[in-house]
């Protein structure tokens, strides 16, 4: 039976106990739960311990969220595998989750079974879509309608975005990190830093997937 080394990240106590006992239903897996995180921050902390094998992450959690976590992650560590476990199902978030290294997505509406199944999936090194995730965005094979231009720029009127914030905003919602928007726009990454923290004050957001769904859900992304 092959051993594997678990890290959960989640701020939700009863959702991590569940867990625990999920893991231990995986077959053919011997599951050892070295360490939980229930920030971001702490998971990051974690990781300049010990890698694990398997890494299952709720993208919605206080102080630095899960895409950034990602985003500093996804691509680094060879052998690490990474689940995504969530209630956000909006396709650029998933597109997101996927572009920065995520191998497996899966709602946290879903049920034992499915939880179970994506794990194995993930660790025998295949992707894993649960139910009711997609990575389409459009119907119409991704281009906006006239009424979608119009509805954005209702939005960026009404929240009061500079051509700068929108163009940072589109470049968050592709997965960048504060470094590569930088590199992409010839600013440096406090001046990144500074226009994130601005655009999450205008549209009244906390973290990252929130200004990706918040852009997502107005049409402007």
């Amino acid at each position: 039976m092959q051993q594997v080394n678990v890290v959960i990240a989640d701020d939700h106590q009863l959702y991590i106990t569940g867990l625990k006992t999920i893991l231990q239903d995986v077959e053919g897996y011997d599951i050892n739960l070295i360490d939980i995180a229930n920030t971001g921050d702490e998971l990051m902390i974690i990781l300049k311990k010990h890698i694990p094998d398997l890494l299952i992450l709720d993208l919605n959690m206080p102080e630095r969220d899960g895409l950034d976590v990602l985003s500093s992650i996804g691509h680094k560590y060879d052998g690490l595998r990474i689940l995504a476990l969530t209630m956000y199902d909006e396709s650029k978030i998933v597109k997101s989750a996927f572009k920065s290294g995520v191998d497996g997505y899966v709602l946290k509406t879903s049920g034992k079974d499915e939880l179970v199944r994506a794990i194995s999936e993930v660790l025998e090194g295949h992707t894993f879509m649960g139910q009711g995730v997609s990575l389409n965005a459009f119907a119409n094979g991704g281009r906006k309608s006239d009424n979608a231009v119009q509805f954005e720029d209702k939005f960026i009127k009404k929240y009061n975005l500079t051509k700068r914030e929108i163009e940072i905003l589109r470049l968050i919602s592709h997965a960048l990190s504060n470094k590569e928007i930088a590199k992409e726009l010839y600013i440096s990454d406090q001046t990144v830093s500074v226009h994130r923290k601005n655009i999450m004050r205008k549209l009244g957001v906390s973290n990252t997937a929130g200004l990706i769904k918040i852009a997502y859900d107005h049409s402007l992304i």
